[in-house]
């Protein structure tokens, strides 16, 4: 498994990736190709967008970074980081997050962040332990989420 910066060409393999995870958890989201390049890979908030790439070349998953701007939907204080992970469910289990987040770690890091949040569905057991394992620890919990904030430094 490979880690690099999301291209415009990966943007396909990473509808893929959306499409595998809502059609194993039911969770409809935007997940075109159009989407992908401007919310994911050319984001103007955007930090970093990192993808895991198999032996052959297809994406296994991918995890964004954006910086927290004034009224987002999420509700996080500006300045900090949003990070988004999302991992194809056949790759589930062999390191593809914490690759992943090694790298978003990295790139929070340089961009002088202080905190990340990660805004996870309450019932997301799998993300919760994920995020748990990452370092984040739980600060909010509004109607049917749970919100984590890792602190870096």
């Amino acid at each position: 498994m490979e880690t690099r910066r999301a291209a415009i060409a990966d943007a396909e393999g990473m509808h893929r990736v959306l499409r595998a995870i809502i059609a194993r958890t039911g969770r409809e989201r935007p997940s075109d190709v159009a989407f992908v390049t401007n919310h994911y890979i050319a984001n103007p908030a955007g930090i970093c967008c990192t993808v895991a790439i198999d032996a052959a070349g297809e994406v296994m998953g991918f995890q964004s970074l954006v910086r927290a701007e004034a009224g987002n939907r999420y509700a996080v204080p500006p300045g900090w980081g949003i990070i988004g992970t999302h991992i194809a469910p056949h790759a589930h289990r062999q390191g593809v997050g914490a690759a992943l987040f090694r790298a978003t770690h990295a790139a929070a890091q340089a961009a002088g962040l202080t905190k990340i949040d990660a805004y996870i569905a309450a019932d997301n057991a799998g993300a919760l332990r994920y995020y748990e394992a990452m370092g984040f620890r739980t600060y909010r919990t509004p109607e049917g989420i749970v919100q984590k904030v890792c602190t870096l430094g």
